[in-house]
């Protein structure tokens, strides 16, 4: 048991201005799924930071011993670090790292944008619906292969090859709590998924954009990119509408006078 692609797994945090951008992984993955759109932002002057989830980019069999609480906190401190550094700190994320962005606009308010990319809530693996049964057999379970349209891409993931079963029961626990969270989302939002995604179904984004409150709110679709849209094909064009929405939604700073 091991893990696919040659990318660099670890959390990275790039100095730009007064914008920031916390970027969140997907489950079983790594920064690394995060790291070129990161760069890509961080070019345009943006802070950018890529945190590492607890229980990935180490072992599978620490991911079967996470909570889904560990990955919440994790964030909620990420964002609270990087929001004490930013005048504007946005949060976008890739699949679970999407259900995370959702947790974290559900009861930050203040958020002036998110962006989502495959939001892991209609998962595609007739097995979710079984996992209480596979865990008594088994840790972990295969992977289904996944779509890439440029197979090279998948090099620069770093990601464990199999599904740890007790881990993915609390993947489905968050994607629950999400869920219910959605009425509560007000902040602005770009919804992203492709429509070649073998792991989220394209459902997923409407149900994102039928449940958030949001009044400003899009869905994006894209034709041919895999489940790790931040990595394969139109991953540049994903990064542009990401920067794009983010400097559209940049709130307007009150101008304080000086009547001294």
């Amino acid at each position: 048991m091991g893990h696919t692609g040659q990318g660099d797994p670890t959390a990275f945090d790039m100095e730009g201005g007064d914008i920031g951008v916390l970027l969140i992984h997907g489950f079983t993955g790594s920064a690394a799924e995060m790291r070129p759109i990161g760069q890509f932002l961080n070019e345009k002057g943006l802070t950018v930071v890529g945190p590492l989830l607890p229980g990935h980019g180490t072992q599978i069999e620490e991911l079967n011993q996470a909570h889904w609480s560990a990955w919440t906190q994790t964030v909620e401190e990420a964002l609270a670090a990087l929001q004490a550094r930013c005048a504007h700190t946005f949060v976008a994320g890739l699949s679970m790292g999407g259900l995370l962005t959702l947790y974290l606009a559900s009861r930050h308010p203040e958020l002036p944008g998110i962006t989502t990319y495959a939001a892991a809530l209609d998962i595609t693996d007739w097995r979710r619906h079984f996992a209480p049964i596979i865990k008594r057999l088994f840790k972990t379970v295969s992977k289904d292969e996944e779509h890439w349209a440029n197979p090279q891409a998948e090099q620069l993931l770093w990601a464990y090859d199999a599904w740890p079963v007790s881990g993915t029961m609390e993947l489905f626990k968050l994607r629950d709590e999400v869920e219910a969270s959605l009425p509560r989302i007000t902040s602005p939002a770009l919804i992203m998924f492709s429509t070649a995604d073998s792991s989220v179904t394209p459902k997923a984004a409407q149900m994102v954009m039928n449940g958030i409150a949001s009044e400003d709110k899009e869905v994006v679709s894209l034709d041919d990119c895999g489940h790790v849209m931040t990595l394969d094909t139109g991953w540049e064009e994903i990064a542009q509408r990401t920067y794009d929405f983010i400097m559209a939604h940049i709130p307007e700073t009150e101008v304080i006078v000086n009547s001294q």
